[in-house]
């Protein structure tokens, strides 16, 4: 039986630091900063709520980052 996959480690980033930003700018960031997967979302947005090692989530209203969370 093969064995599961160890999760890599998530950048060590504030989430909080993103929050106000311009979200095309949030989102380069957080690639260059070694995020895997950033995922952009309007606000109210249904999501699922499984959790993805090294996925950056950005809830984005007019433009700009309005909360950011990981997962």
């Amino acid at each position: 039986m093969a064995s599961n996959p160890t999760p890599g480690e998530e950048p060590q980033d504030s989430t909080d630091a993103y929050v106000g930003m311009d979200a095309e700018e949030a989102g380069r960031r957080a690639r260059e900063r070694g995020w895997q997967t950033v995922r952009t979302l309007p606000p109210g947005a249904i999501i699922t709520l499984e959790y993805r090692v090294g996925r950056l989530n950005f809830e984005v209203d007019g433009g700009r980052v309005v909360r950011c969370w990981k997962g």
